[in-house]
């Protein structure tokens, strides 16, 4: 970025930071005002459109996936942060779209998936819906690099140690350190989980607080007191054949 490379025109810019992968894109926002006001001036701008289109797959850019994520740099920032396909159990895998996990039909398994990046610090939220039954046990939360992805038998995986926790939805129980935690929602005949329905999770790392969402009801906090540690959005499953999605939204909307 010698010269005059940075009086070149927005529209030059923008057509040069267009052949660009993220990781390079960061580095040219950090370079001057007028660089950074170019690339995240608009967030449907042909950089992010062009980034879009390398980095994700057609089918989620095709499909209702990404409905919730309005611009194309958050459609790259959501794939960043989708599903890692070498941070799960070996009975799952990250289906083409780059955001859904299948699980395969493997009996006496319960398998979980941790997202590429975790947060430490600041306020995030991403939607999880399950695309197939239940089973028995079916948890969305958070988890450290630490907890395990695998483990015999048909158990609440997230929250059944110290270092994840977990929102069962087929009991509504939040679990953590291998106990119940009481039930959630906190109300009476808490309506079950319908397959398809997005939950909403709000990841607080200054309050220290998990929340979850269904359609546009806060349901509350369910986890305070999280650690001062690297946390994961992660989600545990049992039944064979059934795909969660997992999209990471940003910074959460308060309202």
């Amino acid at each position: 970025a010698g010269g005059a490379g940075w009086r070149l025109p927005g529209r030059v810019l923008e057509l040069v930071f267009s052949y660009l992968e993220l990781r390079e894109l960061r580095s040219c926002a950090l370079v001057c005002r007028l660089w950074y006001r170019v690339l995240h001036g608009d967030e449907n701008s042909e950089v992010w459109r062009s980034l879009a289109a390398r980095s994700l797959a057609e089918e989620a850019l095709r499909t209702d996936i990404l409905c919730n994520v309005p611009t194309y740099k958050g459609k790259v920032l959501a794939f960043q942060h989708a599903f890692s396909t070498n941070d799960c159990s070996r009975n799952v895998y990250i289906k083409k779209n780059g955001f859904t996990l299948h699980r395969n039909p493997i009996a006496q398994s319960t398998d979980g998936a941790r997202t590429k990046i975790g947060f430490s610090e600041g306020r995030h939220a991403w939607e999880v819906w399950w695309e197939g039954p239940l089973g028995t046990v079916a948890v969305i939360g958070i988890a450290t690099k630490r907890a395990p992805m695998q483990c015999q038998g048909y158990v609440a995986l997230l929250g059944s140690d110290d270092q994840s926790w977990g929102w069962n939805l087929v009991d509504n129980n939040l679990l953590h350190n291998g106990e119940v935690n009481g039930s959630f929602p906190q109300c009476n005949n808490a309506p079950k989980y319908q397959i398809g329905e997005r939950i909403r999770v709000i990841l607080d790392m200054e309050d220290k607080t998990l929340a979850f969402e269904r359609g546009y009801e806060f349901l509350g906090v369910a986890f305070r007191g999280l650690p001062k540690a690297c946390l994961y959005p992660a989600v545990s499953a049992v039944y064979g054949n059934t795909e969660v999605t997992l999209v990471y939204l940003g910074k959460p909307l308060d309202g």
